[in-house]
């Protein structure tokens, strides 16, 4: 980093974003499907695309716990909503009892056991995009580092493209190669620069506990029961009395809450000690109709429903951690604004690409003949820019074509994801990498192209039937395969009719020579 200070800010942008690139194009592109969560998971449960919401959810859950889990020592009940259509409890057993955890998916009305495929759905996506499904913590940190280096990219890229917004309205029909993919690049990251700086800001604040906690062992020491009682209203359960009695009505509860919330809606229902004299049930407010999500609760006595205390949510620091993590979840994103998210990531998610490539094509008209390094690189490209969306297609593949009554089917997803990327990864050293990327372009083309047709030959939920009912969320899956296969047909396309180009050119200078 010798010499003047922007070409130092060029170094530290170039190599920087290099190292990190591959890392920030699968975080955004897998943090781009978390929009469509839900309508990812109702997607890969074709059995349950036309489920409605009950407003009887919660009595129906407990009812269902009553009789299947009425030992437990905490229910833990995820209310549905318009995207979330199933009730989703997770059972936590007392010690000693197996398993000691288990999690059911209800239907709403009545509290039966849902009918559907096993699948991880939306939530593989979800939590890939800040864990890489890493065990432990590493990747979480590996995350945060990578946003950091985001943040830095874009404020030394405005750094050393000091003509950025002019240059943006330039016109240059005739540009080299080199300069298009300099151009689409800085286009990109000012198109959606507040979505870059936002996205990228506050995405570190779900996690900045885990990255700076010693404000918390300040305040809290060794006593992190308090600190998530009082900011995250999540109260330690009291001792059971060993008194059997019987469970409070939880509807007017939840009518009682929403009533302090001026209409807010109830999202979750955690119940302690159910059937217990020492019972209670505390309700917290959704997410999902707020940008500012602080915790709002109330926690009631078990037996008789009587208030015994309240969370308001009250408090700057709380309102601005929450507001941060609101704007970053987008939960209240109603479907135009989740739509024009989706854009905005995927404008991301082309900007680190166009980036990692444009280094590729810079280096290699410097030298002679590509290095190791350069070849790795742009391998590495490959199997991110490429392999990864054939990763995922392969994993919605997986879901219409294993059994639906396979054991452990949701984990053979998964397992169909990695080897795809893994395939994708070794397909270059095997082909080689130029070769490799038209290839690979046309695998990918195939694949979410035919999905749609997958989907009509084996489920009901094809978009003959999405389209006519309505249901937008869901046919967006398929519209969104067909527009990523014409996507991935122009780009293959183009690299078969370069790499034809090059290979006649010897050929064309013989021919102006007379020989």
């Amino acid at each position: 980093m010798n010499g003047s200070f922007r070409l130092s800010m060029t170094w530290l942008h170039n190599w920087g974003g290099l190292v990190v690139g591959w890392l920030l194009f699968c975080v955004f592109l897998t943090g781009t499907t978390a929009y469509a969560r839900h309508e990812i998971t109702r997607w890969m449960q074709p059995e349950r695309v036309e489920a409605a919401d009950s407003p009887n959810a919660a009595a129906a859950a407990i009812a269902t716990l009553s009789r299947e889990a009425p030992q437990a020592r905490r229910w833990l009940i995820m209310l549905p909503d318009e995207r979330e259509t199933a009730t989703q409890v997770y059972v936590y057993n007392r010690p000693g009892v197996q398993p000691g955890f288990r999690r059911l998916t209800l239907e709403p009305a009545d509290g039966r056991p849902v009918q559907a495929r096993a699948t991880y759905g939306g939530d593989f996506l979800y939590y890939f995009h800040f864990d890489l499904r890493i065990p432990g913590v590493a990747g979480r940190y590996l995350v945060g580092i990578a946003g950091v280096a985001l943040l830095v990219a874009l404020i030394t890229g405005f750094v050393i493209h000091r003509r950025v917004f002019w240059d943006f309205f330039a016109f240059r029909p005739n540009r080299s190669r080199t300069r298009l993919w300099m151009d689409v690049h800085n286009a990109l990251g000012i198109l959606v620069l507040p979505y870059h700086a936002l996205i990228t800001v506050t995405g570190l604040v779900p996690l900045m506990l885990l990255y700076l906690p010693w404000g918390l062992q300040a305040a809290f020491g060794d006593r992190p029961a308090e600190f998530n009682a009082a900011v995250y209203a999540e109260p330690m359960p009291p001792a059971a009395s060993g008194r059997a009695t019987a469970l409070a009505a939880v509807e007017p509860l939840l009518a009682e809450a929403a009533r302090r919330w001026d209409g807010g809606r109830p999202g979750r229902v955690v119940v302690d000690n159910p059937g217990d004299a020492a019972a209670t049930i505390l309700v917290k407010r959704t997410d999902a109709d707020r940008v500012v999500i602080t915790p709002e609760a109330i926690l009631f006595d078990g037996t008789t429903g009587a208030v015994r205390k309240v969370w308001d949510g009250t408090g700057a620091a709380a309102a601005t951690r929450a507001g941060a993590y609101g704007l970053h979840m987008m939960r209240f994103a109603d479907a135009p604004l989740r739509l024009a998210m989706i854009l905005c990531g995927l404008a991301g998610t082309a900007m680190i690409g166009t980036g990692q490539v444009y280094w590729i094509i810079k280096r290699r008209k410097r030298e002679a003949t590509a290095s190791f390094g350069l070849r790795l690189a742009d391998g590495a490209n490959l199997a991110v820019m490429v392999g990864l969306p054939v990763a995922i297609a392969a994993y919605f593949w997986a879901n219409r074509l294993l059994p639906d009554g396979l054991a452990g089917r949701e984990t053979l997803e998964v397992v169909a994801f990695f080897a795809a990327w893994l395939l994708a990864a070794l397909h270059p050293v095997l082909r080689g990498v130029q070769r490799a990327w038209g290839e690979q372009m046309a695998a990918a083309a195939l694949l979410w192209i035919a999905l749609p047709l997958v989907n009509a030959l084996t489920s009901h939920a094809h978009l003959g039937v999405t389209l006519t009912r309505g249901l937008w969320g869901v046919a967006g899956i398929d519209l969104t395969a067909l527009a990523a296969g014409a996507l991935f047909t122009l780009l293959a396309w183009r690299r078969f009719h370069a790499a034809h180009r090059h290979i006649d050119q010897p050929r064309e200078a013989l021919l102006r020579r007379g020989l």
